[in-house]
């Protein structure tokens, strides 16, 4: 049976780390850290989001606030609102909930943001900055995932990743944070997405395998090899008759028939979830050193 990477408990540590940091903050240089939220129509799964970084952020004593819009929302109107934020000293850090409504440019808007505040990690300059590979804010997830495999003994280094998933806020930074030449890093990484042809013949060549394909079950016990260790991105609602909210939460590995089969393995939920908004403090707490301390 597979060792259970518990991300729950691994962001407790990460959180007692930040709430530190905050009190230091405050006691040195009279400086709460802020962080706004900024959260465009009714989506619940982004609702509840938002609503776990604000109880964390009150966990480790920083400023939160969150504005809400309408999902009747105009470009300008969101931008105009990002734009008061960066000038407001309350916040060090802007996070902008995605997805966002389809009238609304995600592109355009993340890019209002001003990199200094950008604790997401996604504005072009950061992730310019990561490329680089000194990087100022790197983002939630794919720190999230680096601090799992490190803080359980699973450091990357000179072990071949594989990424199953593109996108921006995961796939990509994750792979330019694990193959950088730092500590914690220097892995060999593979990208595999949609299509890639004969799938399971590279995952199967992971010594780390990371699912974050949006696709519950997507990774099958015959797409790893024995003793991998397997980081599961995912989190998508299935139907659940038995579930008195009509549905449970999964993730992109059939968990019940990896778990057998590899060394290592996170749970969904209760994974990488609350690594993602640990380290999303640990971005608005270094904003506000910065902002402070110029470094």
């Amino acid at each position: 049976m597979a060792k259970i990477l518990d991300g729950a408990a691994l962001a407790k540590d990460v959180r007692a780390e930040v709430a530190a940091g905050v009190l230091e903050m405050h006691q040195k240089h009279q400086v709460t850290p802020g962080l706004a939220a900024v959260l465009v129509g009714d989506d619940p799964a982004s609702a509840i989001y938002v609503r776990n970084k604000g109880r964390a952020c009150d966990e480790v004593r920083m400023f939160s606030e969150t504005f809400r819009m309408p999902s009747t929302s105009t470009q300008s109107e969101i931008v105009d609102l990002i734009s008061r934020l960066n000038h407001d000293q309350r916040f060090h850090g802007i996070l902008v909930q995605l997805p966002l409504p389809k009238q609304i440019n995600e592109e355009a808007t993340i890019d209002t943001v001003s990199p200094a505040k950008d604790v997401d990690g996604i504005h072009p300059f950061n992730l310019g900055k990561l490329v680089q590979g000194s990087p100022i804010f790197i983002p939630g997830t794919p720190a999230g995932v680096q601090q799992i495999l490190l803080r359980s003994g699973y450091n990357p280094s000179a072990k071949h990743v594989v990424i199953c998933g593109r996108s921006n806020i995961v796939g990509k930074p994750l792979a330019t944070l694990l193959m950088q030449r730092r500590e914690g890093s220097n892995a060999t990484v593979t990208i595999c997405h949609t299509r890639t042809k004969n799938l399971a013949e590279i995952t199967r060549q992971a010594d780390i395998l990371v699912a974050a394909m949006g696709q519950p079950g997507a990774i099958t016990a015959d797409m790893v090899r024995e003793g991998a260790v397997v980081i599961d991105v995912g989190i998508n609602r299935v139907s659940d008759a038995s579930r008195k909210q009509g549905y449970r939460l999964v993730g992109d590995v059939d968990f019940e028939a990896v778990v057998e089969k590899v060394e290592a393995i996170t749970p969904v939920p209760g994974g990488v979830g609350p690594m993602t908004i640990a380290m999303l403090l640990v971005n608005t707490l270094t904003a506000a050193r910065i902002s402070i301390l110029g470094h």
